[in-house]
């Protein structure tokens, strides 16, 4: 096999709902950036099956973390939501991704906007000193379908982040109502941050369901956003990976 692999050990498997989970994992010691992924396996019916997470850990923290859903038909994270402490893992050796704040352009504000488990590499960044010392402000938004999957919110509460949650499906006091992507067209996300989101003082970065960032994109497009690529410097930044 070309790809080189890691093995780690299961410390920990947190259940947040009857289909989040978190991983915290020892002896895989790798170096990232904040906001990146890396590729974890088990091996099943003689095969490697892996697929990408996010770090939830800051680069400084030895402890892998990894946060993920229960996929009912897929062949890996049913897996993983059963492994128990003691248990290995394979993690691979090479983290990748763009969806990092040295590839992000100064801003007065940083917007950190997610779905469900694309909160895992906004938690790694707000976690490291890098926000704090070049935004004035850093706004991290999460959107997810019933309030208890608003998880890691004591993590989040514990920065100086403005923390705006979404909660779709059901009614949630401190939440608002709906989708991301209409709250940017209608004003509604500016006014729950108490921040103007303008292409003269803002950076977004997205993260989670294909739906969203296409949507929330064109809702940032019609505001005189743009992506941001290295060569054509913009507000938006966008990684997928599923």
């Amino acid at each position: 096999m070309s790809e080189k692999w890691l093995t780690g050990t299961v410390i920990e498997n947190r259940h947040w709902t009857e289909t989040l989970f978190s991983l915290r994992v020892e002896g895989a010691p790798l170096r990232y950036e904040a906001g990146q992924f890396v590729r974890i396996a088990l091996d099943i019916n003689g095969q490697r099956v892996a697929r990408a997470f996010s770090f939830v850990n800051p680069p400084d923290d030895p402890m892998l973390e990894f946060y993920g859903v229960i996929v009912p038909e897929g062949p890996l994270s049913p897996r993983l939501a059963k492994l128990k402490a003691g248990d290995a893992l394979y993690v691979a050796a090479n983290p990748a991704g763009f969806l990092v704040l040295p590839e992000v352009p100064d801003a007065q504000t940083l917007w950190l906007v997610a779905t469900g488990t694309g909160l895992a590499p906004f938690l790694s960044i707000l976690r490291t000193q890098a926000p704090w010392r070049r935004f004035k402000n850093v706004v991290l938004v999460h959107a997810v379908r019933y309030a208890r999957e608003l998880t890691y919110k004591e993590v989040i509460q514990a920065t100086p982040a403005r923390y705006v949650t979404f909660v779709s499906r059901e009614g949630a006091p401190g939440s608002l109502a709906g989708r991301i992507p209409a709250a940017i067209a209608d004003g509604r996300l500016e006014s729950a941050a108490g921040l103007p989101l303008t292409p003269q003082n803002s950076h977004v970065m997205l993260c989670g369901n294909p739906q969203m960032l296409r949507d929330a994109t064109a809702a940032l497009a019609a505001r005189g956003m743009r992506k941001h690529r290295r060569r054509a410097p913009g507000h938006i930044t966008v990684e997928s990976f599923w």
